[in-house]
């Protein structure tokens, strides 16, 4: 039995490498190119990158370099061990397109078109799968995707009005207005292809849960920043990508349903 455990350890290893090639890449680049050092841009080797060597003017890999293979490992150990109710083989593919989004988003506040792109694709597959290619299947693939749409709009309609009221106040403090956006496009498309996913009505859950785990990472950010004496009324205009909430509150659904449930119906 321990030796088929080599399976979702090659696979976790081989999606973690992948997650971080193209993590450093797309959003640069925006194609599969070679890689380059995040501190100088410098161009690694394929086999110093594989080997999480430092760039040839000595600048180290960050820790996420180290952190996503083995985050990855371990959650392939546990879909291969209770896989959902798609699959091992296509879990697997959306904790690499979850993970992806999610790194990119946090470290570059972008949702790439080409993620979103491939990310609809597998919403439709994920969704006719779990639920069956059926109408009433169909229905509740496509409805997820139109409820995740219709209640992100209304949220980035009201974002835009906040980020005009801002750009007013600051303006009027005699301060330069940036383009911030209280929640941009690609996170209105993320929902949308979350709600394939999910289909309806769940997909109004997987908002609501990434909007509440947005809020408590908040609360602990202005905490810490209170604690370190670090707290301005700046603070207070700071903006955080939303994606990876949502991407968390996903996940969550997906790979632990039954958790989900207790949370729903204690």
């Amino acid at each position: 039995m321990t030796i088929f455990l080599i399976i979702p350890l090659f696979i976790g290893l081989v999606i973690g490498l992948a997650i971080n090639y193209l993590a450093d890449v797309l959003p640069i680049t925006r194609s599969f190119s070679q890689p380059a050092c995040q501190t100088c841009g410098t161009i690694i080797t394929a086999k110093d990158y594989l080997l999480f060597r430092a760039c040839s003017q000595g600048h180290r890999r960050s820790a996420r370099a180290w952190i996503t293979p083995i985050v990855i490992l371990v959650i392939s150990l546990y879909v291969w061990s209770l896989p959902p109710k798609i699959g091992y083989a296509l879990g697997m593919i959306v904790v690499g397109y979850f993970g992806l989004v999610f790194i990119i988003d946090l470290e570059h506040r972008l949702i790439l078109h080409p993620t979103s792109i491939f990310g609809a694709a597998l919403g439709l597959a994920v969704g006719f799968v779990k639920r069956g290619f059926t109408s009433s299947g169909i229905a509740a693939t496509l409805f997820g995707a139109l409820g995740g749409l219709a209640i992100m709009l209304f949220f980035y309609f009201m974002g835009v009005l906040f980020s005009r009221i801002r750009a007013n106040k600051l303006r009027a403090a005699g301060q330069e207005a940036d383009d911030e956006e209280a929640l941009g496009a690609g996170d209105v498309i993320l929902v949308t292809v979350l709600g394939l996913m999910l289909g309806w009505p769940v997909i109004w859950f997987g908002v609501l849960a990434g909007i509440l785990i947005g809020g408590a990472v908040s609360l602990l950010l202005l905490f810490w920043l209170l604690i370190t004496g670090q707290y301005s009324k700046k603070s207070l205009m700071l903006f955080i990508p939303y994606g990876p909430y949502f991407i968390t509150s996903a996940f969550m659904i997906i790979f632990f349903p039954n958790l989900v449930s207790k949370i729903l119906v204690p």
